[in-house]
């Protein structure tokens, strides 16, 4: 899959026969001593905490900005939770009031920083 200068192909050719293979899941080459570890490292099927199951390879990206288990941070409070529940916490969080120090008007915290436009 790389250009070889031609008075080298022929070399090159039989090299890689003899020792690269191409991955039968993601058409890379990989060297055939390793091609075991690389399918059980990267192919193999793994279930997340979610219960989805996918290949091992997706399981840190899903986690981190897929999956509905991730831990995400609440706006208002800054406690963690898990993203399927974080819009209803939100909306339960934001519902609270706190003072302003400028005018002493109890402000809904999901209004807190559009408050300053209006205050006073």
């Amino acid at each position: 899959k790389k250009d070889i200068p031609a008075v080298n192909f022929i070399i090159h050719e039989i090299h890689c026969r003899r020792n690269i293979e191409i991955c039968p899941y993601c058409s890379d080459s990989i060297p055939k001593s390793g091609m075991k570890n690389h399918i059980e490292s990267e192919h193999v099927q793994v279930t997340c905490k979610c219960r989805m199951k996918m290949e091992n390879s997706l399981l840190k990206d899903h986690e981190a900005s897929t999956c509905p288990l991730r831990p995400v941070l609440c706006q208002f409070c800054d406690i963690q939770l898990a993203f399927n529940k974080l819009q209803e916490h939100e909306l339960f969080c934001g519902a609270r009031t706190e003072p302003c120090g400028a005018c002493g008007r109890n402000v809904l915290l999901k209004e807190l920083k559009e408050h300053p436009r209006v205050c006073g």
